[in-house]
């Protein structure tokens, strides 16, 4: 089976770090608001950990049945 070029996978895999941003020229008020931002990026991926945690432990118990 062949595949054309726009159907193959393009998964490059996990990013292994994460970009720092140069927060010396930004303001106390762009430093707050970059912070609360951050604070809500760190709920999202909590949320998202707890999310699939739930559904881990749903499908455990499914197949223990």
């Amino acid at each position: 089976m062949i595949l054309d070029d726009d159907q193959e996978p393009n998964f490059q895999g996990h990013k292994s770090g994460f970009d720092e941003m140069n927060i010396e020229g930004l303001s106390v008020e762009e430093l707050n608001a970059y912070i609360k931002y951050a604070k809500n990026e760190i709920a999202r991926a909590e949320a998202e950990i707890a999310s699939r945690e739930a559904l881990r432990g749903d499908a455990d118990a499914l197949f223990k049945s």
